[in-house]
């Protein structure tokens, strides 16, 4: 054990050895990820206001094409992106217009929108064998998590799960949030090493200064009190951000009205976060809510969508502009973005067979843990 751990510290005990090599560079790791990790677990593809009513759009889960159709009334369902009738793809745009059926553009085949039902197979005349009610569409499962849509293509799925209590953004008005800013960017990266990114902060002195002056513990190379060599449980919690500074913003001042429901620890800590493996994490604030998704494209290409989101008193002050709210954080991301990819690059070098984790990096021994368990439950 480490000299000054207390047996409470989230700190590793030890220094283990991290994924291999191939886990960032290999095909055959990737597609196996694909078919296990993004295929079970819930992913997060965005806010359900976000999905206009009487329209269906394209998403990816994993490596599979989903249409989401929000119908009329508002209700999301979600539909693999293909006819079952010869696979072609429903969704041919990026978003389409949706009424009562989605049909088939190759051969005319029609379903209902609302529950998948095949209603007409175009100018087939099927024979006495086909059965109408086998084949309409195939469904992918959909839950909503504090205005969020999240889709999952297992057969049998879970609970969304949380590094923190789901109830943790409770005090937030999650459902009311509209969406003010928008930001995308692809990185040359694998997507768990922008993840392991996000899960240490040793990096944090020497890449991001703007956000260790912001938040002061971050300069010490933790995320956390806990982390720290002498810490004990009876230790008081301090404030987060540095004296003056309520939000993540350039100045540190709020950008509007202070989310009204806060506890007052929730105010001292000036950062909620919440992550959502494989997809997705929020970061709430007094003042806004960001949200970062993470898209696998290939071995080595991650897209990233962040988000922010905001009351809506506070998107309609005079002058408001979301963008330059959004400044801060980008210049951080922008930061994780270019580290991440100098990690990728390293790690092609025949001299690097597997990272050897510090006892800070036990969120990324963890994230580890999580996706190896994933992968061998899926066998």
């Amino acid at each position: 054990m480490s000299a000054g751990r207390h047996p409470e510290s989230p700190r590793l005990d030890h220094c283990p050895e991290g994924l291999p090599q191939q886990a960032y560079l290999g095909q055959a790791w990737f597609d196996r990820e694909m078919r296990t990790v993004f295929a079970r677990e819930w992913v997060c593809v965005g806010r359900v206001a976000d999905f206009t009513p009487g329209t269906m759009r394209r998403v990816t889960v994993g490596a599979a094409p989903v249409i989401v159709a929000r119908g009329a009334e508002g209700v999301a369902r979600a539909w693999h992106n293909s006819c079952p009738h010869r696979g072609s793809e429903l969704c041919r745009e990026a978003e389409e217009p949706l009424g009562k059926l989605i049909r088939c553009p190759y051969h005319a085949f029609a379903y209902a929108a609302d529950d998948g039902r095949l209603v007409s197979t175009g100018h087939a005349v099927p024979t006495a064998d086909f059965d109408r009610s086998a084949q309409g569409l195939r469904g992918v499962a959909s839950r909503v998590w504090n205005g969020f849509l999240f889709l999952n293509l297992g057969d049998d799925p879970g609970a969304i799960g949380a590094d923190v209590g789901l109830e943790t953004l409770d005090n937030w008005p999650m459902d009311g949030l509209v969406t003010g800013h928008r930001m995308q960017v692809e990185i040359a990266c694998n997507w768990k090493a922008f993840w392991e990114n996000y899960s240490e902060c040793l990096h944090c002195p020497g890449i991001h200064p703007e956000l260790c002056d912001m938040v002061p513990i971050y300069a010490r190379g933790i995320m956390g009190e806990s982390e720290a060599l002498g810490w004990t449980p009876d230790a008081p919690p301090g404030r987060n951000l540095k004296p003056g500074a309520a939000s993540w913003t350039m100045t540190g001042a709020p950008c509007g009205p202070e989310f009204a429901g806060l506890s007052a620890q929730e105010r001292a800590a000036g950062n909620s976060f919440v992550t959502l493996w494989p997809s997705a994490y929020v970061v709430a604030h007094v003042d806004y809510v960001r949200s970062v998704r993470v898209v696998p494209l290939a071995p080595e290409r991650t897209l990233l969508v962040a988000e922010w989101h905001f009351a809506a008193q506070t998107l309609a002050q005079p002058g408001f502009d979301a963008g330059a709210v959004a400044e801060f954080a980008k210049i951080v991301m922008a930061q994780d973005s270019a580290a991440s990819e100098m990690n990728q690059r390293g790690m092609r070098s025949p001299a690097f067979k597997a990272a050897r984790l510090m006892p800070e990096e036990y969120e990324i021994w963890r994230f580890h843990q999580w996706v190896r368990a994933r992968m061998e439950d899926a066998r």
